[in-house]
């Protein structure tokens, strides 16, 4: 077990923040739905409600939507950009795409890196993008979520819940 906790301790700890973030989120974003409810003199709702709701759906897309634009932004300029004094940045004289040699893949693989850096063609060409096109897939992932949730909470807004007609013969 202490060595499963040690290996894994990056994903542990991470999952957990990641965890405790969305917690937070759902009991402030309840907090901050039921508020506005009653202002407006409107039924709160329940947590189990709003967990379950378009509303927790749109903040929480919307907060992923915005991180990662931001991850596949970074990810994408900072081949071709440079900060200087920065260290996560290039060297001026590195700017741009690095050879395969630098980045290991085609004829410069090694033993132990994956199949797809050592496969050529279009696997390689994906693998070398792969992190900026993750980022990119799920942003449109994130944007395609906000806006079907914010279509459906936008229109659950709109147009009051009419009770449940019930028909007698």
């Amino acid at each position: 077990m202490r060595r499963f906790l040690r290996e894994h301790s990056l994903t542990l700890v991470f999952g957990g923040l990641f965890l405790a973030a969305l917690v937070g989120q759902f009991f402030a974003g309840h907090a901050d739905y039921n508020e506005r409810q009653a202002a407006l003199g409107e039924p709160l709702m329940s947590l189990g409600s709003y967990l379950f709701s378009a509303d927790f759906l749109v903040d929480v897309v919307e907060n992923w939507q915005s991180e990662y634009l931001q991850f596949f932004l970074y990810v994408t300029a900072t081949v071709w950009l440079i900060q200087r004094g920065s260290t996560e940045s290039k060297p001026a004289e590195k700017a741009g795409r690095e050879t395969d040699r630098e980045q290991q893949v085609g004829a410069y693989v090694q033993p132990d890196s994956p199949k797809w850096a050592r496969a050529g063609g279009w696997r390689t060409a994906i693998y070398s993008k792969s992190l900026g096109l993750a980022m990119l897939v799920l942003f449109l992932f994130s944007w395609t979520m906000q806006w079907i949730a914010g279509w459906h909470a936008n229109n659950s807004d709109r147009w009051p819940r009419r009770p449940a007609s019930s028909s007698t013969s």
